[in-house]
């Protein structure tokens, strides 16, 4: 069966199998691990790469890769790290990397070990032949991209920023994917990402024994200001992105979005709605609760983490109306901030990554879209590099590739990892 697998399906099923899971706070397993694989299958291919470690085990690798023309490099990068999966959910061993049906199952067939697979199928399907890509190449392969990047792809951009020297664009997660519109095939192309805000709530009042009337309940007080954050509808503001997507889908669709409005429109797009209706507006999910530590005890501290992702240069406007929501009692606290990101659909390299859709897909469109997460690109763009997530799958109508995300039994088509390196390869070999 091993050696029926293409080089890009091997990859990935052999990175799942390494259970690189980031638990957020600093804690991760495995990391290093798969680091470690990586590195040996670049040393394969003749390159150089670097490990770099911000703490122990958290294991980053970047190589760079000469191209044939001078000019500015392009930075091509994914992450090794994934989210926690609960075998028990799962109908195959999440860290299996088991082929069933023609699909690869496991934590990180989507995000992003697919991905990871396919940079290192290209970079042997081009190098193997004696050839060199286009332009000088920055590989990277970044940890803990799943808690921010704290400690992967920011780490090195703040103390090794000489990487990336002379890259101007860069290309990773969440975009190049199919989705079914009505029965026909189209793209959605990440031009763009939301900001991030992590905040944590915070109430007090007095401890108490559980029997007594305590009006000044914390959690009780907490609880009411999650309850009004997680239910807060906010207003749909399109930016450019968007409003250029909202346009492309009502005309695929045959649906006015003036007169049914963005998010009907978006909702006709079936499962690729997953993606793109909280790239209409802000979203404020609250994650976390802790409160108390006995039954009888009312505790004086209530604490909530809420995931705010705002449309880019929003922040201080949604903060600023979170804290009126929740009300004076309830403390806001800042824990993570990261920027915005909306880049302009045009230029070479988008006009070049049309072109090389149609080429392997005759006639399929490619829009644009704003993604409700964020990625590596975050950290690229502090050093001026132009990042847009280009992970080229052609997927089956029927699956809900939003749902894979972070999801349990998390799968991808085998062939839609062979199409992916094919047209990957062209870009490396062409741009």
């Amino acid at each position: 069966m091993t050696d029926a697998l293409s080089p890009t399906v091997r990859f990935a099923r052999d990175l799942i199998r390494f259970p690189s899971v980031n638990w957020g706070n600093g804690r991760s397993d495995g990391e290093a691990e798969a680091a470690a694989y990586v590195e040996a299958e670049l040393q394969r291919l003749g390159l150089s790469p670097q490990v770099f470690e911000s703490e122990p085990g958290r294991a980053s690798v970047v190589a760079r890769v000469p191209g044939e023309r001078p000019g500015p490099a392009l930075v091509v990068h994914g992450h090794l790290d994934v989210v926690p999966a609960d075998a028990a959910n799962w109908t195959v061993d999440p860290f299996g990397g088991e082929i069933r049906d023609g699909l690869l199952w496991g934590r990180g067939a989507v995000d992003m070990k697919d991905m990871d697979a396919m940079i290192l199928a290209s970079l042997g399907e081009i190098l193997r032949q004696g050839r060199h890509p286009a332009r000088d190449l920055v590989v990277a392969f970044f940890a803990d991209e799943e808690a921010g990047g704290l400690l992967g792809a920011h780490w090195l951009v703040e103390h090794h920023p000489e990487l990336f020297a002379g890259a101007t664009e860069a290309i990773s997660e969440v975009g190049g994917y199919s989705v079914d519109l009505h029965g026909k095939r189209a793209y959605l192309l990440q031009t763009g990402e939301k900001a991030l805000v992590w905040a944590r709530l915070t109430a007090r009042g007095p401890a108490a024994h559980g029997s007594r009337l305590i009006r000044d309940n914390a959690i009780t007080r907490l609880a009411e200001a999650v309850a009004a954050v997680g239910r807060k509808d906010w207003p749909i503001r399109l930016t450019d992105t968007t409003r250029a997507l909202v346009d492309e889908l009502g005309r695929l669709l045959d649906v006015d979005p003036k007169a049914a409005g963005p998010d009907a429109v978006v909702l006709e797009s079936g499962t690729a709605s997953g993606f793109i209706l909280a790239t209409l507006r802000t979203t404020t999910n609250p994650t976390v609760l802790e409160a108390g530590y006995k039954h009888n005890v009312i505790p004086d501290t209530a604490t909530a983490l809420v995931d705010i992702r705002t449309l880019p240069g929003e922040e201080e406007q949604v903060l600023a109306e979170l804290r009126e929501l929740v009300g004076d009692d309830i403390e806001v606290d800042v824990v993570r901030t990261d920027i915005g990101l909306e880049n302009p659909f045009s230029g070479p390299l988008v006009d070049r990554i049309v072109e090389l859709l149609d080429r392997h897909d005759p006639g399929a469109p490619v829009l644009p879209y704003l993604m409700s997460g964020g990625t590596d690109n975050k950290s690229l763009a502090r050093l001026g590099i132009t990042g847009y997530g280009f992970a080229p799958l052609q997927l089956p109508a029927d699956l809900d590739f939003p749902a894979m995300f972070h999801g349990v039994d998390e799968r991808i088509p085998l062939a839609a990892l062979d199409f992916g390196t094919r047209v990957l390869t062209d870009l490396l070999l062409e741009y």
